[in-house]
């Protein structure tokens, strides 16, 4: 049970007291508050009272009266009376006239005893009560459950109704015995609780039956009841009676009545009256029911027949029940068995256990009883089972008398029921185990982790299974949709685990338990950029085009391309692309002023990849020569093959010197299927080349296309445009002149990174593991692969994870570090020495599928005319393939057809749903979604009318802007009023009763606030500020004052009053102008007039006089005061017209001398620190005054452990004074502080107690 809130002061001065009136009457129920404009609302069971011709509600100054009239049995319910945070609650009892009061008691005197039931009178609560800090003034309870007695075996039952019109959430009730004794777990045979819910008032009630009622039944119960925010509880007794056995007539109980003419019954008294009759009647036992003495007339002597049953045996009960007229043997023989059991149970035991007892976890517990015999065997039983010695766990003793249980060890299993059996009698108690708090043994550690990797945070606590509370930065951790945060348990081990870590997730983490907390900070850093393919130098010559290309290690990250330092642009001619890991800057239609250095920078990152445009210029000279054409490669030389390797999609340029005169003719063919074509041109006499470029034996390309050949002066380029596979081959170049031929053959090979792949294969599962296998790719690229990258995602997420950083070799792989229950899929890639492939397909998904449960708790939120919002609470349990959304619809009344709020699905759990027609009465349901489906729908208990609900304006008022706003001449002023009310409310803004100037002040609102916007303040800006909210008719008002402040003006009228020896006498007067606020001192300051250097007498001086003392002789001063305020001095300060002269005299001062006063005193504490209650998470001081010589030491305790060093405490010594700040307490910073002073001569010490309330 949380722990109750203190009490506070009450703002009644007179409160009204219970009362009681006839029926038909009036009744003034009075009230004085201690203000005069205390607003006071009357309540008739926790429902507003409004004034009308019954209800008189009369208020003048701080009296306050309700008076009822035409008063009838209605009436008769409690009443309550509310002013600010005080709420009195009073009962108003109802008579009935004389003459029906006495035919009533006439009446209730013959009546006959019924079942005992729960009274419904309650005391009338005191004049202090306040209503619990936990929740609003009106309580929850609409009937709380009253005090009763009982007698032993019968029952009673005990009411609370609750109204949940105003719950979002269904209330929950609680009934304990006692303190902490919760009943829920002792449900059965006699205890029975229940629960109903009317549909039409919308009041659940709760009932809790007592069922054959037991002495150690009594005692204090309480009742209590909570609903998201709101708490109310109740408190009440159960008497039980012992049952009382009546000296009556046991053969008038069971005698059989006949009946006589007139419908009466007629009793058959005597044996000879019951001769043939006796089965004819029926058996009458209202003479046991009746509460009142019933005189019996009789002439037979007075016969106690039980005593002659109970000494007579069994064999005589017969005779002895048809001697005294006894017909019903059956009852009489149950009866008599009872009486026998009931005096056995008093004669066993002299005392029995009491009827529960408490003991802590790990402690040793006795129950002790006293039996009648001392020889007596008893047996001792446990939930029904008969104990037995095992061990030392329990010791049983006989100690005279006495017979004593003792359980060592006690634990949780030792929570149970125990009897004490001596043959068919038996005693019940009941042993509670409490457990202690728990503490951390092992504390969390700081840790430091790169973004995206598993982050895992453990701790020991002290017991195994015990519940503990995750922070982030004061924020309670919880498992949400996105299953970023994993809680794990093992044993007495609890882990948070953070999967993919972001920078987001840096902070302190605490755990929390009932007995303590640990903190541990969280660093994520971010990973470094790897480059897989540099650009690289290209030479381009004009009209050509020129592509610098580059691959990263992270596909999401951007980069900027610079030339010469400045940042490229794209345009017609240059392209930026940016797909995947691969970045790429493509200039076509190459321009010499398109040379120089470029470079590529990844942003977020310290370094650039640089490379150089080289552009080349053709010049042909003709040299005329007669010549044999000669293939002049140094590469080549005269072997007949040769080899180059390009990467697929570089450019393959090669430049192959050529001589001969006159200019040969060149031919290129692949493999062996090229054919010479003969000169374009074989009698030039400009001596160019010309050449052809041949594949299968046709002429693929002369200067166009992917792949062609160029003629220059003195050479032949041969050129592949992003090379490919098929461009792989021998290629073979003749040249040809009248002079002779020469050929030259080169192998291109085409190197490329790897094919992707095939999808990979899960071959075995785990908790948080898989092994993972796969097929090397159809295709290496034409280079060895190195090695393997393997990713993985959450089914439902785009962001893939790499899971190796260095190429993995083999052909399978174990993934570790994944969620229980959560869908991944795997992908390959394949990497070889040229870069990474593409990745592979998908693998399936290989997590099992579970259905979640529908949702819960769903409600509206808020209404209009045309749209409604909805908010659900999500699924209580959710299936192993997580939760993929939500899907709404909606359906209007008494129609099937169920429509879709949206398309698709939504990931929130509240919605805004619009466009509906207005006044329309809709049923609206929600179901969650995932893999396996939708689950069942959560629907509202009732159709909505699509209607706006007015809502009554209402304004409120920030702790801050309560008092005077306070600014400085030239500052800001920024005022934001949060108000509530539907439709919006029209809002009205005044200063001193007149309408605020636009030019100079600003006001926006919007729907749910308004804003006073100063952009400079002036002294004129000062006053009373009134806003008013208003809809229709119903209006809210709230007042704030603004004081803009300014620096003072100088102070008037300085004189020097008086000059004596070294001391001259001031005085001036108050400046005219204050600032707009209070004077707080005077700065005076001195100038001789000498020098004209000015310097500080007095600082923050109060008065308007003073004396400059300590002048030296046979100079002149002039002296001057500036006016202090909270801005500061004044701007000018007032100088004195005159000077004052100190006069040189030739009398020596002699200075007496006195005896040394001795200071020396013990440390004592003037003013002792103060008991104080605070709220948690705001800054708290404890202050107390010490005196004492030499400088005493001040040492700080908690609970009697010093707290010097603890970073949480600040200490503080100021001219006597001794404070300790608290920064934030919590419940746990509550406790008794010492402050203890120590010096030469003695040592004192002041305590107080401070207690830390949390923060509702």
């Amino acid at each position: 049970m949380p722990e109750p809130a203190k009490k506070a002061a009450s703002a009644f001065t007179k409160k009204p007291k219970s009362s009681e009136a006839v029926a038909g009457g009036t009744v003034v129920f009075e009230a004085e508050t201690e203000k005069k404009d205390t607003k006071v609302k009357w309540q008739r069971d926790s429902a507003d009272i409004v004034a009308s011709e019954k209800y008189l509600i009369t208020a003048d100054g701080n009296k306050h009266s309700l008076t009822i009239n035409s008063i009838s049995k209605e009436d008769d319910v409690v009443y309550s009376v509310i002013a600010g945070s005080s709420k009195v609650k009073f009962e108003l009892k109802v008579k009935e006239q004389q003459e029906k009061t006495e035919n009533a008691a006439a009446s209730s005197s013959a009546s006959s005893e019924g079942q005992p039931q729960a009274s419904h009178e309650q005391e009338a609560p005191a004049e202090s009560q306040q209503p619990d800090t936990r929740q609003d003034l009106t309580g929850l309870f609409l009937e709380k459950p009253q005090s009763g007695e009982v007698t032993m075996g019968a029952n009673i039952t005990f009411i609370a109704k609750v109204g949940s019109a105003n719950l979002i959430k269904k209330p929950a009730v609680k009934w304990f015995k006692g303190k902490w004794m919760d009943l829920a777990s002792k449900a059965g045979k006699h205890l029975q609780l229940k629960e109903l819910y009317d549909r039409n008032t919308k009041v659940y009630t709760f009932e809790m039956q007592i069922i054959g009622a037991k002495a150690n039944y009594s005692g204090a119960y309480r009742c209590e009841v909570s609903s998201k925010d709101k708490f109310d509880s109740c408190n009440f007794d159960l008497i039980v009676h012992e049952a009382r056995v009546e000296e009556i007539d046991i053969r008038a109980a069971f005698r059989r009545t006949s009946l006589i003419p007139g419908g009466k019954r007629k009793s058959t008294a005597g044996g000879s009256s019951c001769d043939g009759g006796e089965e004819a009647g029926e058996l009458d036992f209202s003479a046991l029911l009746r509460k009142r003495e019933a005189t019996q007339v009789s002439n037979e002597p007075e016969v106690d027949v039980w005593d002659i049953l109970k000494k007579a045996p069994a064999s005589e009960y017969e005779k002895i029940a048809f001697q005294y007229g006894i017909t019903d043997l059956r009852g009489m023989l149950k009866r008599l068995k009872r009486m026998k059991k009931e005096e056995k149970k008093s004669e066993a035991f002299l005392k029995k256990p009491d009827p529960a007892y408490q003991v802590d976890k790990g402690h040793k517990m006795k129950i002790v009883v006293e039996v009648a015999d001392p020889d007596a065997e008893v047996k001792w039983l446990k939930n029904g089972q008969e104990i037995k010695i095992s061990g030392s766990k329990y010791i049983f003793e006989n100690v005279g008398n006495k017979r004593i249980l003792t359980i060592n060890n006690c634990s949780l299993a030792d929570d149970a029921a125990y009897q004490c059996v001596i043959g068919e009698e038996k005693c019940f108690t009941e042993l509670f185990v409490k457990e202690p708090p728990v503490l951390i043994v092992q504390s969390l550690e700081d840790q430091m982790a790169m973004k995206g990797e598993r982050v895992e945070f453990e701790c020991e606590v002290s017991e195994e299974g015990a519940l503990v509370k995750w922070e982030k930065d004061g924020v309670e951790l919880t498992r949400e949709e996105t299953f970023k945060y994993r809680f794990k348990k093992d044993g007495r081990k609890h882990y948070l685990i953070i999967n993919e870590a972001t920078k987001e997730d840096c902070g302190h983490y605490m755990v929390k338990t009932n007995g303590g907390e640990s903190v541990a900070e969280l660093m994520v850093q971010e990973k470094d950029l790897e480059v897989y393919q540099s650009i690289a130098d290209l030479t381009v010559k004009a009209r050509d085009q020129a592509v610098f290309k580059c691959e990263v290690s992270d596909e999401n990250v951007k980069g900027i391309w610079y030339k010469n330092g400045m940042e490229v642009k794209a345009s017609d001619r240059v392209h930026i692309t940016h797909i995947g890991r691969n970045h790429k800057l493509t200039i076509d239609d190459v321009k010499p002023e398109d040379e120089g250095d470029y470079t590529f920078v990844p942003e977020g990152y310290a370094f650039n990849l640089s490379a150089k445009l080289n552009f080349l210029e053709v010049k042909i000279d003709y040299v005329p020569r007669q010549d044999p054409p000669k293939i002049h490669l140094d590469c080549v030389g005269h072997t007949p093959e040769t080899t180059i390797i390009v990467v697929a999609g570089n450019k393959l340029r090669l430049d192959v010197p050529i001589t001969g005169d006159p200019a040969p003719t060149v031919v290129w063919t692949k493999a062996d299927k090229g054919k010479t074509r003969p000169p374009k041109s074989e009698e030039s006499s400009d001596m160019e080349f010309s050449a052809d470029l041949m594949k299968d034996g046709k002429v693929i390309s002369d200067t166009d296309g992917r792949v062609h050949v160029e003629t220059l002066k003195d050479h032949c380029v041969f050129t592949i445009e992003g090379a490919e596979r098929e461009d792989e081959g021998v290629y073979t170049v003749v040249v040809k002149n009248p002079a002779g031929e020469d050929t030259a053959d080169i192998t291109v090979k085409v190197v490329d990174v790897p094919d992707p792949p095939q999808a990979p294969k899960i071959v075995s599962l785990g908790e948080d593991w898989c092994n993972v296998q796969w097929e090397p790719p159809a295709f290496n690229g034409g280079q060895p692969i190195l090695g393997y990258v393997l990713e993985r995602k959450k089914k439902k997420s785009y962001r893939w994870m790499r899971l190796n950083f260095d190429p993995h070799k083999g052909l399978t792989y174990e993934a570790k570090r994944m969620i229980e229950g959560m869908a991944y899929e795997m992908r390959i890639y394949a990497v070889n020495a040229i870069g990474m492939s593409r990745p592979s397909a998908p693998s399936q998904p290989f997590v099992p599928i579970a259905p979640t449960s529908e949702p819960h708790c769903l409600t509206v939120d808020d209404i209009t005319d045309t749209s409604i919002s909805l908010k659900w609470r999500p699924p209580e349990r959710v299936g192993a393939a997580g939760l993929d959304g939500y899907t709404v619809e909606y359906c209007k009344e008494g129609t099937d057809e169920w429509v879709p709020a949206f398309e698709g699905l939504t990931e929130r759990t509240s919605v805004n749903i619009k466009n509906l027609p207005t006044g329309e009465r809709m049923q609206f349901r929600v179901r969650a979604v995932n893999v396996a489906g939708a689950s069942a729908p959560a629907t509202l208990t009732q159709p909505v009318t699509i209607r706006e609900i007015m809502q009554r304006p209402k304004i409120w008022i920030p702790r801050n802007l309560r008092q005077t706003v306070i600014k400085r001449v030239g500052e800001t002023i920024n005022i934001v009023l949060p108000f509530q009310g539907k439709p919006r409310p029209k809002v009205t803004w005044t200063k001193d009763g007149e309408a605020l100037d636009p030019k100079q002040v600003g006001v926006r609102n919007s729907d749910f606030d308004t804003i006073l916007f100063i952009r400079r303040s002036e002294r004129k800006d000062s006053g009373k500020y009134d806003v008013a909210v208003q809809i229709e008719n119903m209006e809210d008002k709230a007042s704030l004052h603004i004081q803009v402040v300014d620096k003072p003006g100088p102070p008037q009228n300085l004189k020097i009053t008086e000059v004596w020896g070294f001391n001259v006498a001031l005085e001036w007067k108050p400046p005219k102008d204050n600032g707009n606020c209070e004077i707080t001192g005077y700065t005076i300051q001195k100038a001789d007039k000498k020098t004209m250097e000015w310097f500080n007498v007095y600082e923050h001086y109060r008065r308007t006089n003073c004396v400059a003392s300590d002048l030296i002789m046979g100079n002149e001063y002039i002296f001057r005061v500036f006016a202090v305020n909270m801005c500061g001095l004044s701007e000018e300060p007032c100088t004195s017209k005159d000077s004052a002269y100190i006069q040189k005299t030739g009398i020596v001062y002699k200075p007496p001398t006195y005896k040394e006063h001795d200071f020396s005193e013990a440390p004592k504490f003037t003013h002792p620190l103060v008991n104080r209650s605070v709220i948690s998470g705001y800054n708290a001081t404890l202050s107390c005054a010490l005196r004492g010589w030499p400088k005493p030491k001040v040492v700080w305790y908690k609970n009697k452990m010093d707290i010097s060093n603890e970073p949480k405490y600040r200490m503080f010594s100021k001219q006597g004074v001794l404070t300790l700040e608290i920064r934030k307490p919590c419940p746990f910073d509550g406790g008794t502080y010492t402050c203890k002073a120590i010096n030469d001569l003695g040592e004192a010490e002041v305590e107080c107690r401070l207690e830390v309330r949390v923060r509702l």
